[in-house]
């Protein structure tokens, strides 16, 4: 989870927003999740957009490719578009997970098929951000 700093000022996104991540993982599988939200000055934190990739879809939808574990790998979510006015006083938060159920499915992190597997094992996942792997939200910051 990444939050900022209080907004000192209104700071409105409105457009598409992306996450760029540098991602490792010891499954073969797994899913990588983001969320975008506005904590309020209360502590309250509104969910406004979200999104999901599984990472044996990293390259295409059409032919999975499995992952090699420890594998530093390069992937974007899209996390759609959203309008939003980030009042002063409030924060932006960035929610990064493995899971988001039940809105999109679980992955068992086997590589199995969803409908027929049998085995569930536990990823340890790595979101990289240093100067070699600069993950990044993509935010559309209207002036």
């Amino acid at each position: 989870m990444y939050t900022t700093s209080v907004f000192t000022k209104d700071t409105e996104v409105t457009g598409p927003v992306s996450l760029d991540l540098y991602v490792a993982s010891s499954a073969v599988d797994t899913d990588f999740t983001g969320m975008l939200v506005d904590v309020w000055p209360d502590g309250f934190a509104q969910n406004l957009t979200s999104g999901i990739l599984r990472l044996r879809y990293r390259k295409s939808r059409q032919q999975p490719e499995l992952a090699i574990p420890g594998q530093v790998y390069r992937i974007g979510l899209d996390l759609w578009a959203t309008s939003n006015l980030f009042r002063a006083g409030h924060r932006l938060r960035l929610e990064i997970s493995s899971s988001n159920f039940p809105r999109f499915d679980r992955n068992l992190n086997t590589g199995e098929a969803q409908a027929r597997a049998t085995r569930i094992l536990k990823a340890t996942n790595v979101i990289y951000h240093d100067r070699a792997h600069p993950s990044a939200l993509l935010l559309p910051i209207v002036p």
